[in-house]
């Protein structure tokens, strides 16, 4: 590296993040999605089944909620074990290489979830974190949220 924050080919690269360990490192890390994951296809599936409206990535809402009604004033956020550090969960395990880095990372995170759920409650909104690892045992949770704004099927044909 000749300067800091400049990669490999002169490429700079983001402040705070350290260099993947391994060209095989680096490539795992970037198949990392963002959105439309397979546990945030699933909530969308038992939405729909429960009849409840949304829409995806709302940006208009602090942190951006992964499903959103605003007009029913709910949000979910479905998190991933690893990269939100979920309490006591084996998936959440700080990785050996740059463990520094790691832990602060993950501290961070969880600031951060924490203060954009503060947000949206202070706006009125009921949230809903949903973890990945828990993903089968959240159907009770989401029938509770429909029942809450009417969102069923056996509720909705009153409108």
């Amino acid at each position: 590296m000749s300067e800091a924050g400049e990669g490999e080919g002169g490429r700079k690269r983001r402040s705070g993040r350290p260099p993947a360990a391994s060209p095989e490192r680096a490539a795992l890390l970037s198949r990392v999605r963002r959105t439309r994951t397979a546990a945030e296809e699933e909530v969308a599936r038992r939405l729909r089944a429960l009849g409840l409206h949304y829409r995806r990535n709302v940006r208009a809402l602090p942190g951006s909620p992964d499903f959103a009604n605003r007009r029913r004033g709910w949000a979910i956020f479905v998190n991933g074990c690893f990269w939100h550090h979920h309490t006591a969960c084996v998936r959440a395990a700080v990785p050996k290489n740059n463990r520094d880095f790691w832990v602060e990372k993950f501290a961070a995170n969880r600031r951060r979830d924490a203060e954009k759920i503060r947000r949206l409650r202070r706006l009125g909104f009921t949230v809903l974190v949903i973890w990945e690892c828990r993903l089968d045992r959240c159907d009770d949770r989401l029938a509770r949220l429909a029942e809450r704004i009417g969102g069923t099927a056996s509720t909705r044909g009153s409108r």
